[in-house]
């Protein structure tokens, strides 16, 4: 070739890019598993929706967790596809992240397929597979060689030596043998992720994402004591962790975390976590028949579909949870909660996590799939306590009294203790639910089940109990208005109150909205407590308190109609 015909160099340059390119391109990727998990940590949010008064849904839990598992895998040279398998089936992939790879992360995927009739067909696409026909007369089975033509969305093709021919619609039983299932279809959820190292070798890896489908609550057991000369009384009080997990996988000797408080939450982690699937096979043939008589459709052994996951009532026989090991339905755990006992060292820990509560298992426990754990993180033997009582006082209406007596009304009660290490507490109480026993000749007694919310260290715990069946109150208008300078006129209150207990009780009188009203008290100063004007009073122990003050609208009031 002369130089005149030979390609500019340019020319040479471009040729060699457009078709190395695409070659260095379809390198091949070896695709490498991890090893199972060596570790795992858990952290569980609760449902950043739920309220107080509000339990937790066992069988649709909304709250996630994350979760951290340290694995070891052998990478080769070059590109390089990593397989963990196993992970859970509420990942949320978009979060995941992996450490210790010298090369990072390139690209990572969530498989979406489970081992699975279809998904086995769609991965052996183009490859030979064994398809037996039974004769049903003879009862003989005459086995060959095909090639699967076409994936599992509607019919399946097989080129045998015959030709192409649809599987299930010759009339005859058949069944389809696989040589092998490919190593990446797996029965657990799979995660992949590309990466690249210029050499090669082994390392270890820690996979870190959240999931949905994890949920906590805390659940409260209070053991009230006998009452003193001054009406206060000591109160037990054992507090306990119930963590749920709704995936399918189980995360054995986990360091366990719960985290207490509100999380700011934009995503929608319930769209983002898409569960892989396993596809079950449904074949369609071309009808039999004639068009005179109609095409009657014959079923050809489809598979029925895989029964669904094991529920939460499947796992647990209803109610039934488990307590450091031992498997116990809530009624049971009712009868002996008063009982309990936890050593110092197998309770969960309180840290601070910046505006928030953490609380962290000291023991690694397994968090078991579709199951409930409980873990003891309170104990205090000797709460100061007393019951607070509460009435009404209304101003609008008339207070009544016919001869001697005077129509009186339950009083609300309350059990009041502050957050305190002198009152005997000082921890973080989480939302939960309270249940309440009190000993008596035949045993410990449920009195009364209550709703927490959260209330930090330091501040005042008030819980409501119902009505009371020993404090009665009767607060009203009693007429006599007295007009002040200005023209605005007092109302006379009238408030009785009586006490049938053998021990002092603290009564707080709620007069109503502080911006509406003005007080002019018998002795005690009436401030604001929980947004409500009040007046705390104490009536001795089988005593009554009668009681005469005035009340007037404020001015904000009118300026405000």
């Amino acid at each position: 070739m002369t130089s005149a015909m030979r390609p500019p160099a340019t020319w040479i340059a471009l040729l060699t890019l457009f078709t190395a390119g695409p070659l260095a391109a379809q390198e091949e990727r070896e695709r490498v598993f991890a090893s199972e998990p060596t570790h795992y940590a858990v952290t569980v949010y609760r449902d950043p929706e739920r309220v107080p008064g509000e339990r937790m849904e066992r069988d649709w839990p909304q709250g996630y967790a994350m979760i951290s598992e340290t694995r070891t895998v052998t990478l080769p040279p070059g590109r390089s596809t990593i397989l963990f398998e196993g992970v859970a089936e509420g990942m949320v992939a978009v979060s995941a992240i992996v450490t210790g790879l010298p090369g990072g992360t390139i690209e990572k995927n969530r498989n979406a397929d489970l081992l699975s009739p279809a998904a086995l067909v769609d991965r052996t696409l183009g490859n030979r597979v064994t398809i037996t026909r039974t004769n049903p007369a003879t009862g003989e089975g005459r086995s060959e060689e095909a090639i699967v033509r076409t994936r599992a969305d509607g019919g399946l093709v097989l080129q045998t030596r015959d030709g192409f021919e649809a599987v299930r619609c010759s009339g005859l039983p058949e069944k389809l043998t696989f040589p092998s299932v490919p190593r990446e279809l797996s029965s657990r959820p799979i995660f992949n992720i590309d990466t690249h190292d210029e050499t090669g070798g082994t390392y270890e890896v820690t996979l870190t994402y959240l999931s949905w489908g994890f949920d906590w609550e805390a659940n409260y057991v209070a053991q009230l004591g006998e009452g003193r000369g001054d009406g206060t009384f000591e109160m037990g009080l054992m507090s306990w962790l119930t963590v749920l997990n709704d995936n399918g996988q189980s995360f054995p000797d986990a360091q366990l975390m719960v985290v207490a408080g509100e999380i700011a939450i934009e995503s929608d982690f319930e769209e983002l976590a898409e569960a892989p699937l396993a596809r079950g096979l449904s074949l369609t043939c071309y009808p039999f028949g004639s068009t005179a008589r109609g095409s009657p459709t014959y079923g050809y052994g489809v598979p029925p579909a895989p029964p669904p996951p094991p529920t939460m009532s499947d796992g647990f026989n209803g109610d039934a949870i488990v307590v450091t090991g031992a498997r116990r339905r809530v009624s049971e755990l009712a009868e002996v909660a008063p009982a309990m006992t936890v050593s110092e060292g197998a309770m969960a820990s309180e840290e601070q996590l910046a505006d928030l509560k953490l609380y962290r298992v000291p023991r690694e426990v397994t968090v078991s799939a579709k199951g409930l754990k409980q873990i003891a993180f309170l104990a205090r033997d000797a709460v100061r306590t007393r019951w607070l009582y509460r009435a009404e006082c209304d101003a609008t209406q008339r207070w009544y009294k016919v001869e001697d007596e005077i129509d009186l009304d339950e009083a609300s009660i309350k059990l009041f203790t502050q957050n305190k290490e002198e009152f005997g507490l000082g921890a973080s109480l989480p939302m939960g639910t309270l249940n309440a026993f009190e000993a008596t000749s035949l045993g410990p007694q449920l009195v009364a089940q209550v709703e927490l919310r959260d209330y930090p260290v330091g501040q005042e715990v008030e819980l409501d109990l119902g009505e009371s069946a020993r404090v009665y109150a009767s607060c009203g208008y009693a007429g006599n208005q007295e007009p002040d300078a200005r023209g605005r006129r007092w109302t006379r209150i009238n408030a009785v109150l009586w006490n049938a207990n053998d021990t002092p009780a603290k009564v707080r009188l709620v007069l109503g909205y502080p911006d509406y009203w003005e007080v002019r008290s018998w002795g005690p100063d009436p401030y604001v407590k929980n947004g409500e004007l009040v007046i705390d009073v104490e009536i001795p122990a089988n005593g009554r308190l009668d009681k005469t003050f005035r009340m007037r609208r404020s001015e904000l009031f009118f300026s405000r109609r």
